[in-house]
């Protein structure tokens, strides 16, 4: 067993962990003492998705996630932006349009394909001068006045803090939306370049985003129940794209998707607490977020962002302890991890309730901020930037 002492660790290499990587190495004074430990389970032949170069996925990211990335030179060389969202209720009165203009920015967002970013993510962690270490899932052991221990296969590694910014760990607030997400890509008969559409229906949330790669075509993100979504993924191609189009209407003409689809289950997960000790979680590790308004990747790079600042200034001496910083962040985080789930778990289920008279009153609710500003603007603002303490 071998051993080696770090600053800081940072357990998974997706993309929330890789910017965090980024950001400590502008502030660090030896970037090499922080670890990325970048190691994953065998993949098998069939889970081709998990591998980040066959990833299906899109990602909406917000103006501010994009800020940050550029601000990184990390910002991937292919997107497409968002410059207006319509929301709507299928089957009731009432809507909402977010448009860039009402803030005087280029876009609200852009889209991105995952391999993209990872791609770039990853050539730019590369360049940055922090230890990389592949190998086998790293996990965290005990900690004490010395640091934490964070065991890799057969190696030990002692770091002063520990970060985990992958998977799925988060426990404490648990809830099964009974949904799961389909994804495929469809092409319109009457695309409109820049426009995201949102569109609840008794099933559950549907969104088309424009998309990074295809021109005049939409990520789909069709939410529903697991058997609904069985059932959409086995469709044949001319039944499914008749299907999406009846259930997103005829704001782009006739939609036709001959993509593979893909099937996700959703549910919220996420911690109470994101510091223990001198262990932080952030990203997914902290929370999973319901896809509706494509919130959890853009919660995650706050995350990161926050983390990395209130870091900076321990890191010019890592010998004391970080337990104040950490402390910092996790009361820095607080409201914006509450508002963007409690904003990700509501809407999709008052939407979906079947209720005639909650139907109308979510539409009622969509019209009134679409007519007055001030009702729209929090909303709005929380889409392009979130809450930043």
């Amino acid at each position: 067993m071998t051993a080696s002492a770090f600053d800081i660790a940072i357990l998974g290499a997706g993309p929330v962990g890789r910017v965090l990587a980024l950001m400590l190495a502008r502030v660090a004074p030896d970037p090499a003492r922080i670890v990325l430990l970048a190691g994953s389970a065998p993949v098998p032949a069939t889970a081709a998705a998990a591998v980040p170069a066959a990833d299906p996925r899109v990602l909406a990211m917000n103006h501010g996630s994009r800020v940050l990335l550029e601000s990184l030179h990390a910002w991937p060389e292919r997107s497409a932006d968002i410059r207006n969202i319509h929301v709507s209720q299928r089957g009731r009165l009432g809507r909402t349009l977010i448009q860039h203009t009402d803030f005087g920015v280029p876009q609200l967002g852009s889209v991105v394909a995952y391999s993209g970013l990872h791609a770039k993510l990853d050539e730019c962690v590369a360049a940055c001068g922090v230890t990389v270490l592949p190998g086998p899932p790293a996990r965290i052991g005990r900690q004490d006045a010395d640091g934490v221990r964070i065991q890799q296969g057969d190696a030990e590694l002692l770091c002063q803090v520990a970060v985990q910014s992958d998977g799925a760990g988060a426990t404490d607030v648990r809830r099964d939306y009974d949904q799961h997400a389909v994804l495929t890509t469809a092409h319109a008969t009457l695309p409109r370049r820049g426009w995201a559409w949102e569109r609840f229906t008794s099933e559950g949330p549907l969104a088309l985003l424009p998309h990074p790669q295809t021109p005049d075509a939409y990520s789909v993100v069709w939410c529903s129940a697991p058997e609904r979504a069985a059932e959409l993924a086995a469709l044949d191609n001319a039944a499914f794209s008749h299907a999406l189009s009846q259930a997103f209407g005829d704001r782009l003409g006739r939609l036709s998707s001959h993509a593979p689809r893909h099937v996700f289950p959703l549910a919220l997960s996420a911690r109470r607490a994101q510091v223990h000790g001198r262990v932080a979680a952030i990203g997914n590790a902290a929370q999973t977020l319901h896809p509706v308004a494509g919130q959890g990747l853009n919660l995650g790079l706050r995350d990161a962002a926050r983390l990395a600042q209130t870091l900076a200034g321990w890191l010019a001496h890592p010998a004391g302890n970080p337990g104040p910083a950490l402390a910092d962040f996790a009361s820095a985080r607080y409201i914006d991890r509450f508002i963007t789930a409690s904003l990700t778990d509501f809407m999709p289920r008052v939407f979906a309730t079947g209720l005639a008279p909650v139907e109308h009153a979510c539409g009622a609710a969509l019209l009134g901020m679409d007519l007055a500003s001030p009702l729209r603007a929090p909303l709005a603002q929380h889409l392009l930037q979130g809450f930043r303490a």
